[in-house]
C-alpha cells in the first residue's frame, strides 16, 4: 500500500473525522492519524459521555420528585460505579462507530503521534513522520508508525484543560474533565474553579447527585458568553438548588490534604476567605494542542497558543491546513465539524465561504439548560444597534406546565431598523433542543415578520421561540 495520499489529517475528533470523511466522499485518497481514541475528547472525555452522567442525574432527580408527578418511588439512590459504567459505554460505543466510518468511506487510520517534516512544494508532496505511541492500543486495521506524504496536511489536534500555576491537576483531589467523568466514588463536597459550560455541567451533575458544590468565577458573571439576563436567571435557579457561588473571585493558593484540599480565595473587594472540600475540579478553559507537531519549523503562525487561519482552514503555509479547537474559539465540536467541511471543499475548489462564528450556538446541559446564538443584548447595543428584544416565560406555556417545568426564559434581540434577528437566549428545559430554530433563522436572514407569520405546534416549547419574537413588537399573546 502506498503511504502518499491526497489528504492527510492529523487528529480524529470531530473536526478530524468529519473532514477527512467528507475529502473521501469528494475523491481524495485521505487518511486519518490518531495517537489516543478515534472520536477525539468530545466523544470519549467531553460532550457524549458528559451527556450521559447528566442524563443519570436528571432521572435521579426525577425519581426524588416523582410524587410531584402523581408517583411514588421509595429507596431512591444510585450507584456510582454504575453510572460511570454506564457513561463510558456510550462512549465506547460511539467510539466504534467513528470507525465503521471511517472504514466505510475508505479512510485509513494510522495510530501514532504525528510531526509534520516538510509542507508540499511545487509537486512534491508534504511529509509527515508518525511515530508509535503508548497512549491507547490501536484500532483493529489501523496502520503502523511510519513515513507517510500528502498534498494537503490538516491539523485538528484538539485542546486540553489548561493549568494553573501553583494549582496543576494531580488526579486525586485536584480535578480536569478527565477525572471528573470517573469518579470511584462520589465526594460529598467540591469547590469547581470556573463557571463556564464545563465547570457548570460538573457543577449541576455533582450537586444533584447530593455534594456540596461551591463555583469559584474570576469575572463578575457565571456563564461569562452568555446573555447576562439569562446567566442571572440561571444563577438564581442554580442557588435555589443548593449551589454556592462566588463571583468576582480568584482561587490564589491550594493546600492538599490526604482526603482534602483547601482554598485560599480573594475576591475583587480584596476579602480572603479558605474553603475545604474534598476535591477541586479545575475548569478554566482549554488550550490547543500545538506541541510537537513541527509547527514552528515550518513557520506556521501561532497567536496565542492558537494557529492561525483565513476562516476556511488555510494557514499562512501553503499545504498545511489547521481546524477545530487548535484554530481558536470557539472551541465547540459542531464548529469543528463544520470547519472541517469548508477546508476540504475549499481544497476541493468548491465554492465555500468562511464561516460566521456569530452564527455558531452554544449550549450548557446542567439544569437548568442553557442555549444562545448570536449577539447578547448588550452587545448588540455596544456595537451600536437599536434593539428591540421579546421576553416569552416558561410560566406561559402550557406544554412547559405539563411537563413540571415552569420556571425559565426565552428571549430573542432585534435590529429595531430591519427585523434582522441579532440573538437569541434561552434558559429551561430542553432549550439545547430548541435554539436550532433560530440558528436556521438567522442563517437564512429570516425578519421578525417572517417568524411572526410561522405557524408553530401546538402543544409545544417551541411555541415560546414564537411568543419572545411576537412580545419584541408588542403582538404577545400569551403573556
Amino acid at each position: 500500500m502506498s503511504n502518499t495520499y491526497d489528504i492527510l489529517v492529523i487528529g480524529a475528533g470531530p473536526g478530524g473525522y468529519v473532514a477527512a470523511i467528507r475529502a473521501a466522499q469528494l475523491g481524495f485518497k485521505t487518511a486519518v492519524v490518531d495517537r489516543e481514541h478515534l472520536g477525539g475528547i468530545c466523544l470519549n472525555w467531553g460532550c457524549i459521555p458528559t451527556k450521559a452522567l447528566l442524563r443519570s442525574a436528571e432521572i435521579y432527580h426525577y425519581m426524588q420528585h416523582a410524587s410531584d408527578y402523581g408517583l411514588s418511588a421509595e429507596n431512591v439512590g444510585f450507584d456510582t460505579a454504575a453510572i460511570v459504567k454506564r457513561s463510558r459505554g456510550v462512549s465506547t460505543r460511539l467510539n466504534g462507530g467513528v470507525g465503521m466510518l471511517l472504514k466505510k468511506n475508505k479512510v485509513d487510520v494510522i495510530w501514532g503521534e504525528a510531526t509534520i517534516e516538510a509542507a508540499a512544494k511545487g509537486n512534491e508532496p508534504g511529509k509527515v513522520t508518525v511515530k508509535e505511541t503508548s497512549r491507547a492500543p490501536a484500532p483493529k486495521g489501523a496502520l503502523a508508525a511510519g513515513s507517510y506524504s500528502a498534498k494537503h496536511i490538516i491539523v485538528a489536534t484538539g485542546a486540553r484543560p489548561r493549568a494553573i500555576p501553583g494549582i496543576e491537576p494531580d488526579r486525586q483531589q485536584i480535578w480536569t474533565y478527565y477525572e471528573a467523568m470517573v469518579p470511584e466514588t462520589m465526594p460529598k463536597s467540591l469547590l469547581v474553579m470556573g463557571s463556564g459550560a464545563i465547570g457548570i455541567e460538573f457543577a449541576s451533575f455533582y450537586r444533584t447527585m447530593g455534594a456540596e458544590v461551591t463555583v469559584i468565577e474570576l469575572l463578575p458573571q457565571i456563564l461569562p458568553v452568555e446573555d447576562a439576563e439569562i446567566a442571572g436567571l440561571a444563577r438564581k435557579r442554580f442557588e435555589k438548588q443548593g449551589i454556592k457561588i462566588l463571583t468576582g473571585a480568584k482561587v490564589t493558593k491550594v493546600e492538599k490534604a490526604a482526603d482534602s484540599v483547601t482554598a485560599t480565595i480573594e475576591t475583587t473587594d480584596g476579602k480572603s476567605q479558605q474553603l475545604t472540600a474534598e476535591k477541586l475540579i479545575s475548569a478554566v478553559g482549554v488550550v490547543g494542542n500545538i506541541e510537537n507537531l513541527g509547527l514552528e519549523k515550518l513557520g506556521i503562525g501561532i497567536e496565542r497558543g492558537i494557529v492561525v487561519t483565513d476562516g476556511l482552514g488555510n494557514t499562512n503555509v501553503p499545504g498545511i491546513y489547521a481546524i477545530g479547537d487548535v484554530a481558536g474559539p470557539p472551541m465547540l465540536a459542531h464548529k469543528a465539524e463544520h470547519e472541517g467541511v469548508l477546508c476540504v471543499e475549499t481544497i476541493k475548489g468548491l465554492h465555500t465561504h468562511a464561516m460566521d462564528k456569530a452564527k455558531i450556538p452554544g449550549c450548557t446541559y446542567c439544569q437548568p439548560q442553557i442555549a444562545s446564538v448570536g449577539l447578547t443584548e448588550a452587545k448588540a447595543k455596544e456595537l451600536g444597534f437599536s434593539v428591540k428584544v421579546g421576553r416569552f416565560p416558561f410560566a406561559g406555556n402550557g406544554k412547559a406546565i405539563a411537563l413540571g417545568e415552569p420556571d425559565g426564559l426565552v428571549k430573542t434581540v432585534f435590529d429595531a431598523k430591519t427585523g434582522q434577528l441579532l440573538g437569541a437566549h434561552m434558559v429551561g428545559a430542553e432549550v439545547t433542543e430548541l435554539i436550532q430554530g433560530y440558528v436556521v433563522a438567522m442563517n437564512l436572514e429570516t425578519t421578525e415578520e417572517d417568524l411572526m407569520h410561522t405557524v408553530f405546534p401546538h402543544p409545544t416549547l417551541s411555541e415560546m421561540m414564537h411568543e419572545s419574537v411576537l412580545d419584541a413588537y408588542g403582538k404577545v399573546i400569551h403573556s
